[in-house]
């Protein structure tokens, strides 16, 4: 990033706020060691937000990664589905995208990248007070503002299924848990980027810290 050797910068770990330091070495190998001082910002509570994804383009995944980087996801989720086309997604890469937008948006966490997994086993042990917020493009769900408009906070879950949609017996079985709401967004097939921006929107005006 061109920074030399006494050269200031702003630290933070995602659990200690953020701190004012400087640079004291450099090395070769990509490595750097800092002088830390005074705190400039503590540490502030954030939702706690998963968002599950069915894997799709590169140039997509990064406009998704850092959008719901941005909207204060706290970990992103590939699930492979029955129609996802891209079975592959970069871990490091998607890591990389977070680690930049949390910099540039000035948030002090960087969400958690976990590995794809196929739905199915991901629903298998889904946790009992995590609640799922189901965005249904076949219209099966209420308007998303309804449903949300008296949704209690606490741990949260976005699912957004591929561009072909979720395979029938994915949309029972997301339906069969007793944490699952099940929404929609109107008429409009909306991207799976764009899905996700519309639904961490509408969850972080009507329940997260937005609101």
């Amino acid at each position: 990033m061109r920074r030399t050797v006494g050269d200031g910068l702003l630290l933070f770990n995602g659990w200690d706020g953020e701190w004012q330091a400087e640079l004291s070495e450099l090395t070769r190998g990509r490595r750097a060691a800092a002088v830390v001082g005074e705190q400039t910002r503590s540490q502030d509570a954030e939702p706690d937000l998963w968002l599950l994804f069915a894997p799709v383009k590169r140039t997509a995944v990064d406009f998704l990664a850092r959008s719901a980087t941005e909207l204060g996801v706290s970990a992103l989720m590939p699930v492979v589905t029955t129609l996802t086309n891209a079975k592959c997604v970069n871990i490091d890469r998607l890591r990389a995208i977070a680690m930049e937008a949390a910099e540039q948006c000035g948030r002090l966490t960087v969400p958690d990248c976990a590995a794809p997994m196929p739905l199915a086993q991901r629903l298998a042990d889904w946790p009992s007070e995590r609640r799922l917020l189901l965005c249904d493009e076949s219209g099966g769900g209420a308007p998303v503002t309804e449903a949300l408009s008296q949704a209690a906070p606490g741990p949260w879950a976005v699912i957004i299924g591929p561009e072909g949609g979720f395979a029938d017996t994915e949309i029972d079985a997301m339906a069969a848990l007793n944490q699952t709401v099940r929404v929609s967004f109107g008429s409009r097939i909306l991207r799976v980027e764009t899905a996700v921006v519309a639904a961490l929107s509408c969850w972080q005006a009507l329940v997260g810290d937005w609101k």
